[in-house]
């Protein structure tokens, strides 16, 4: 009976397993073409070995310093601020019960994720078009200030990417936070209600640090993605303008652009095996640091 339950329930998981084989296992074997030449003539297994010249070719690039800066910093910005916003919108959420209104401001701050990245680049060039936008248009002449050229102006753009990723992630990464929160003994909640403690107070001494296992899962599984960045964020958002390229441009947009005009396949695939590398090593780095902290909530 056990084993037959088991069967079942693996049965179920097969999609998810087909996939991670598929899309997440399956390419590994591709990692050998960061140490290649590849040659769409001579094919996968006939190019050239050429050791470690294409993670030669990626770092010594003018604009590796740029693209290393940008990823990091912006996933840096992004774990923080996208972690204690997605906390927030979960526990405002929370509080509001299961009310219709919870439902609907729960889809409201869900429907963003549903969007591709090129319909919000096309949402976002509507409000900062230059000559026609909705800020342009609108808002500064309102406020009497000046037009600004936003596709050409730098300083502005860290500030519009990281308010774009919290428009559309924040809601749906609030979702795993608002399933702690419902997994929540209400028990304890009552109980620290009959000692007289505020709504201020529970969230203080008792929602908060019962979703410290799953906000630190949660930011472990963020950092070991720091070195990649969300492609159609800094790629369809900026409408790859090149004026922009000293605070947009990120690795996988750099590899991607250096792909697509030099079709250089083994460059492409040192980045990624890059990337890989160095994410492994921080998740491990950190799940150290948790573990030597509080081991209980360590990821393993």
């Amino acid at each position: 009976m056990k084993k037959r339950k088991n069967l079942m329930l693996l049965l179920i998981a097969l999609p998810g397993i087909l996939y991670l084989l598929i899309n997440n296992y399956i390419p590994m074997i591709g990692i050998f073409l960061a140490f290649k030449d590849y040659s769409f003539i001579k094919g996968i297994w006939g190019s050239d070995w050429c050791g470690l010249d294409n993670f030669e070719f990626l770092f010594r690039t003018k604009d590796a310093w740029i693209i290393t800066r940008n990823t990091l910093l912006y996933n840096a910005v992004f774990i923080v601020i996208g972690t204690i916003a997605a906390v927030f919108l979960a526990i405002l959420i929370s509080e509001l019960g299961s009310t219709l209104r919870a439902k609907f401001f729960q889809s409201a701050l869900l429907l963003p994720n549903l969007l591709s990245w090129v319909v919000i680049g096309v949402i976002v060039y509507a409000f900062l078009n230059a000559d026609n936008g909705f800020i342009n248009k609108t808002v500064l002449p309102a406020l009497g200030m000046d037009t600004v050229s936003w596709y050409s102006n730098t300083k502005y753009w860290p500030f519009i990417l990281t308010l774009v990723y919290l428009w559309k992630n924040a809601g749906y990464t609030a979702i795993v936070y608002m399933a702690s929160i419902a997994g929540i003994d209400k028990s304890i909640f009552e109980a620290a209600q009959l000692d007289g403690a505020s709504k201020m107070k529970q969230i203080w001494y008792i929602t908060l640090p019962m979703l410290k296992p799953t906000v630190i899962m949660m930011v472990l599984m963020m950092i070991g993605r720091i070195f990649y960045s969300d492609f159609g964020l800094f790629y369809q958002v900026p409408q790859h303008s090149g004026m922009l390229f000293d605070v947009t441009q990120t690795i996988d947009t750099y590899v991607y652009q250096g792909l697509m005009e030099s079709n250089n396949v083994g460059m492409s695939a040192a980045a990624a095996f890059y990337q890989s590398i160095v994410g492994f090593i921080l998740v491990l780095a950190a799940n150290t640091i948790v573990k030597k902290v509080d081991s209980e909530n360590a990821l393993f």
